[in-house]
């Protein structure tokens, strides 16, 4: 006779003290929530948290688990147990035992993600940004079937030269502009337009393969890009273990400004420690301003020096205290001028990460987020 048993998992006691950091209940949390499909861990998270991305605070994980995260289920319930000491959140999963040993679980069910994977499903299985050493060796698309010029799905297609050993699968590219650093005006890398899918049927110099998928038409002088390894789709919010200063470079979708579920890339990225799952603050970069008062103080001043012939104008400081850029670099002020201060507008979550570039989904926004807007450590 089948009988049920109940797994506690225990998320971790969330904890209540006087540091900057702690992890707060919202004040409005429910006591559980059953878990339906559709759900997210971040949406889950931020029915009892104030801030959803503190969980590895709240579960306390370590950084190996970070990358391997407990997997939750539609049908599980997360509630908030208050019998101890200190609350803690915990999953209920009932199972069914058919013998001492021998556990049935669903089969039919997946996990649910942290955060929607259909809205970045694009950028996690394209190549976007093609680092610049990149372009100058990669395979090139010489020629169509029968002089084709553009090469939709089916056709063959030739290509300059591709080595025995180098991969079957290939992706279709077009390099569609530099993402420049908007401090430093450097390029970080060459943004692709995704093209398509090609297959390689013969390798040589040259080398022969088909158009497998076409999302835009495909001409000669394309290129391809390996497949490469398996993407990451199992992403675990936290807070860089370091200061993190950028600054958002482009919104994608064809709109101006962004919003929840938006996705933005900046210019950080692997060399600047970040990674899969960082979550960066951003901020609205405080303009900066004349001081209204001493910009009158130095007209009048200035008129008295050119009656008297003073030497120098008083009241006006030379230079202004250490104030840093979106960028993290020291920002220096001009006299009279005053750096207003910055203002969250909301939180975006990595989730591509590459060597100077870096992909984010916006999770919250207060007001709409912009390009050039800064993103920083929470």
């Amino acid at each position: 006779m089948f009988r049920h048993i109940i797994t506690l998992l225990v998320f971790s006691c969330l904890s209540f003290n006087t540091q900057a950091d702690v992890v707060q209940l919202k004040n409005n949390h429910p006591d559980r929530h059953v878990v339906v499909k559709g759900d997210t861990l971040w949406g889950i998270s931020g029915r009892f948290l104030k801030d959803p991305w503190q969980w590895p605070k709240v579960w306390r994980l370590n950084r190996e688990q970070i990358k391997n995260p407990h997997l939750i289920y539609p049908g599980d319930v997360v509630f908030l147990d208050l019998s101890g000491a200190t609350p803690q959140l915990r999953l209920v999963r009932e199972t069914v035992v058919l013998q001492p040993g021998a556990v049935i679980e669903p089969l039919d069910k997946e996990a649910i993600s942290t955060i929607p994977l259909n809205v970045i499903a694009p950028f996690l299985s394209q190549p976007l940004i093609i680092e610049k050493d990149q372009l100058d060796g990669s395979p090139r698309i010489i020629a169509g079937q029968d002089n084709r010029v553009v090469l939709s799905p089916g056709t063959r297609i030739y290509l300059n030269n591709i080595k025995e050993g180098d991969g079957l699968n290939w992706y279709v590219y077009r390099p569609d502009g530099n993402m420049l650093d908007p401090d430093t005006n450097e390029v970080l890398g060459v943004e692709a337009l995704y093209l398509g899918d090609a297959k390689i049927t013969k390798y040589g110099e040259p080398a022969s393969g088909d158009i497998v998928k076409a999302k835009e038409e495909i001409f000669t002088r394309d290129r391809l890009v390996p497949m490469g390894d398996e993407i990451v789709t199992s992403f675990v919010p936290h807070a860089p273990d370091k200061d993190i200063h950028g600054r958002i470079i482009k919104i994608y979708g064809g709109v101006a400004e962004a919003g929840p579920e938006s996705i933005v890339s900046i210019n950080r990225g692997i060399a600047d420690g970040l990674e899969v799952g960082h979550v960066l603050a951003i901020n609205r970069y405080g303009r900066i301003i004349k001081d209204p008062e001493l910009e009158e103080n130095k007209k009048a001043k200035a008129k008295l020096k050119k009656a008297d012939g003073a030497a120098e104008i008083e009241g006006i400081p030379s230079k202004s205290d250490e104030i840093l850029s979106p960028s993290g670099q020291q920002l220096i002020l001009e006299p009279g001028e005053i750096k207003l201060p910055d203002e969250r507008v909301g939180l975006m979550m990595v989730f591509r990460v590459f060597e100077r570039v870096a992909y984010g989904l916006v999770m919250q926004a207060s007001e709409p987020i912009n390009k050039l807007d800064s993103v920083q450590t929470p």
